[in-house]
């Protein structure tokens, strides 16, 4: 077998040990530090035969590591494409490439596949489970494909240009994520009144006089009630000592008195 064919199995198996097990090592310690060297152990241990220079090297991949996971792939391309042309020559630059793509990518990766795709998709998803859709799965199917084919682009796009990606690649994704913020921020607008279902159920009686504040919330803008509820959660996830979980309880637990005070219907 020719070395570029050994090197390009070794490539595939680096790419699949991370998709289907780079998080399964996942600790407090060194965050996916273990999960990227289990990936890269078939690198380490094609490319050196002397063991002290293999134990250099699996330390390194070895070190803390943490990102975004579908952007890493262009990480371990770029780690891929170093240390075989340089070998042990070049484990310190290694380290160092890791330190610095893991932040910018991973600020990238979590907008553009976690933030946004999660928010959108699982929206329109979960809209459609309600609706009794069994496309909402297949939605999700077809996210986790696309997904997979953006992560093998990457893989390759880092091996092929090497560490010239972080600054190239940089400056074209950040007109894609702004692109996808303003996209997130309407599809989220449009759903809002679809998925949160709350009216004002105050009635005001006077006399003959009767008046729904429902309706006058209708006049003002349609939907307020929901807005509302969204505004509300969107400021408390913002407090110190607030997370998801306590969110959640505190909105069930204030639904309940809104409910039973006739604010809320």
């Amino acid at each position: 077998m020719s070395k570029n064919n050994e090197m390009s199995g070794v490539k595939k198996q680096t790419f699949w040990r991370w998709y289907f097990l780079g998080g399964a090592g996942w600790n407090y310690e060194k965050m996916q530090g273990l999960g990227y060297y289990f990936s890269m152990l078939p690198l380490v241990k094609k490319c050196y035969q002397n063991e002290e220079d293999k134990k250099t090297a699996a330390m390194t991949e070895l070190q803390f590591f943490n990102t975004n996971n579908t952007m890493a792939p262009i990480i371990m391309g770029v780690d891929n494409a170093i240390q075989e042309e340089k070998g042990i020559d070049a484990i310190d630059t290694v380290a160092s490439l890791k330190t610095g793509m893991m932040g910018p990518l991973a600020g990238i990766g979590d907008t553009l596949f976690h933030v946004i795709p999660s928010t959108i998709i699982g929206s329109i998803a979960s809209y459609m489970a309600l609706e009794g859709s069994p496309a909402a799965l297949i939605l999700w199917i077809l996210f986790g494909i696309l997904r997979l084919g953006f992560m093998r682009s990457f893989f390759a796009m880092g091996y092929r240009e090497g560490a010239k990606v972080v600054s190239e690649l940089g400056n074209r994704l950040k007109k894609i994520t702004k692109a996808a913020n303003v996209l997130g921020i309407m599809v989220i607008g449009a759903l809002v009144p679809s998925v949160v279902n709350a009216k004002f159920a105050y009635v005001f009686n006077m006399g003959e006089v009767t008046k729904s504040v429902q309706e006058l919330a209708d006049q003002i803008m349609p939907a307020l009630a929901p807005a509302l509820v969204v505004f509300f959660t969107y400021w408390m996830l913002g407090r110190k000592k607030m997370n998801s979980t306590r969110v959640t309880f505190l909105l069930v637990f204030v639904g309940i008195i809104a409910y039973n005070l006739k604010i809320f219907g």
